[in-house]
């Protein structure tokens, strides 16, 4: 058991010393991932237009009657809340 609570560490040693951590001057955002970060903002816009048109054709269809109104959901009635009495006469204040 001791041998496996002690590969973790020297995996880690192992790494430390094989994998160099660069310098804060030689790290910087590249123009490639501005335009992956740009194209991606777009993408997400596109389907958004995407989704608001095919919603509005699928309600112009369903007022057009191209759908089983068998499918329809049943509107509920609203309530009506009942008369209630105020307590101070109830009470005899």
């Amino acid at each position: 058991m001791q041998v496996l609570t002690a590969v973790p560490q020297v995996l880690s040693y192992v790494v430390a010393l094989v994998d160099e951590v660069p310098e804060a001057k030689d790290v910087k955002a590249g123009w490639l991932a501005f335009a992956i970060f740009i194209g991606l903002i777009l993408a997400v816009a596109f389907l958004g237009f995407s989704l608001v048109k095919q919603l509005r054709k699928a309600e112009a269809a369903e007022e057009a009657g191209l759908y089983d109104p068998s499918d329809k959901k049943p509107t509920p009635m609203p309530t009506v809340e009942p008369d209630r009495k105020d307590d101070t006469a109830q009470n005899g204040a």
